[in-house]
């Protein structure tokens, strides 16, 4: 008995005997005159037991059954020890036909001494929450999350993620070696496929989305801005907005995303056995998304997206891909970092001789030569590479800040870069050759 039933006890003791009016006693039990009239004829009736509800000591009626408790604790420190109270409750119902509450996995899991997976960190700085747009397409994030994905005993690895502002929806998700411009483009090439192009992408300052350095060609001193990066001249072309992040809060809808697929992404991927990227990206594409998307999306206020269309006769290889100029030499060939690319006659035998050209470098590697929107060759592929920015400094300045600054192209592939001075013959009249 309870302290609070023995102190009912002894204020209906005191009405029985004459001391207290059973008003003053519902009173001071915080009662109603109905309820403690109620008691009083218990206590009369059954003594000390009165004061306790009938339905003391007895099971519950809904009460799981403890066999059922010992499995879903055994489930709970074994297969399922990195999932988080509610995935690991979704998991019950999908995985093993066991269907209880997610607060009851709760209370069996801190109660076994279980702590949870993550506690939040509340920020003591004061951030303004953004509306979500009104319609899908209007606006998108993307970020990459490096962290290791595959577990402690594998190598890092770099998960990219896009989501729709407005719904929520995962867009694309895609495992890459590193947060890379090609990484960002093959995001842009998969989005534009399924979805359409959208109005704006919001997105942190990565160097593979703005340029960071303050340094000017005469070109672009001319010109009166800098040359965007790979990924921010690919967006230029679509017609996409790039709204860049200061803080990371800014954005914080796709980094929240990222925190829920480091949670329940690694810990689905090490219950399959899953330690490779290409396995990864198969397992994501095969109805992860989907699964994500029907839990946590919902519907915009406006019913009619503002995805685009992509336009026709637009080439999406030559826009989402990497972009160089260069000039040809008098021999009629393009010298781009350490390639040669020999440019064929043109109509009549005509020459290309000190012409500006626009070389491209598919997202398979390949490569292409334009002039004028004209396609003048198209070259076998090599390792698609991370754009580099070579410096190449003038002897004769007195300071060491006299600098210029331009993009070159990738090189060949590894076993062409050990090999120095090595040619590679493409056939048709095509030479790559590896250059000082």
């Amino acid at each position: 008995m309870s302290l609070e039933q023995l102190n009912r006890y002894h204020v209906i003791q005191m009405v029985i005997e004459g001391k207290m009016s059973l008003a003053e006693a519902a009173q001071s039990m915080q009662l109603s005159y109905r309820q403690a009239k109620r008691i009083k004829a218990n206590v009369v009736a059954e003594g000390a037991s009165g004061v306790l509800h009938h339905n003391h000591g007895r099971t519950p009626a809904n009460k799981l059954p403890d066999e059922l408790r010992q499995r879903v604790q055994e489930l709970g420190q074994g297969d399922y020890a990195q999932f988080n109270d509610t995935h690991f409750t979704e998991l019950l119902a999908q995985r093993e036909n066991i269907t209880i509450s997610r607060e009851t996995v709760r209370q069996w899991r801190r109660a076994d001494g279980q702590p949870p997976k993550h506690r939040r960190r509340v920020s003591q700085r004061h951030h303004k929450r953004r509306e979500r747009k009104s319609a899908e397409g209007m606006m998108i994030l993307w970020d990459g999350s490096p962290h290791r994905w595959f577990g402690p005993e594998h190598p890092p690895c770099c998960l990219m993620a896009s989501i729709d502002d407005a719904t929520g929806q995962v867009l694309v998700v895609r495992f890459f070696p590193a947060e890379t411009s090609a990484a960002y483009l093959t995001m842009l090439r998969l989005i534009v496929e399924r979805k359409g192009i959208p109005c704006s992408i919001y997105q942190d300052r990565h160097s593979a989305l703005k340029r960071n350095d303050n340094h000017w060609s005469l070109q672009e001193q001319l010109a009166g801005r800098q040359e965007p990066t790979q990924v921010g001249g690919a967006l230029e072309a679509l017609g996409i907005q790039a709204i860049f992040a200061l803080t990371p809060q800014a954005k914080g809808r796709v980094e929240r995303l990222n925190r829920t697929l480091q949670d329940r992404l690694i810990a689905l991927m090490g219950l399959d056995g899953i330690t490779d990227i290409s396995t990864a990206n198969a397992y994501v594409d095969s109805g992860f998304i989907d699964d994500y998307n029907r839990r946590f999306a919902e519907p915009a206020k406006e019913v009619t997206p503002a995805w685009r269309k992509v336009p026709r006769g637009l080439d999406l290889d030559r826009v989402i891909s990497f972009r160089y100029s260069a000039v040809v030499g008098q021999d009629n060939a393009v010298r781009l970092g350490s390639l040669v690319f020999d440019i064929p006659p043109g109509p009549r035998g005509c020459g290309y001789a000190k012409s500006e050209v626009e070389v491209r470098q598919l997202l398979d590697g390949r490569w292409r030569i334009y002039k004028n929107d004209r396609l003048l060759g198209e070259y076998p592929a090599t390792e698609v590479v991370e754009p580099l920015r070579r410096r190449k400094r003038n002897r004769h300045a007195p300071g060491a800040d006299d600098a210029q600054f331009e993009y070159w192209a990738s090189a060949l592939p590894a076993e062409g870069k050990a090999a120095g001075r090595a040619t590679r013959n493409y056939g048709g009249g095509v030479r790559a050759r590896r250059i000082a």
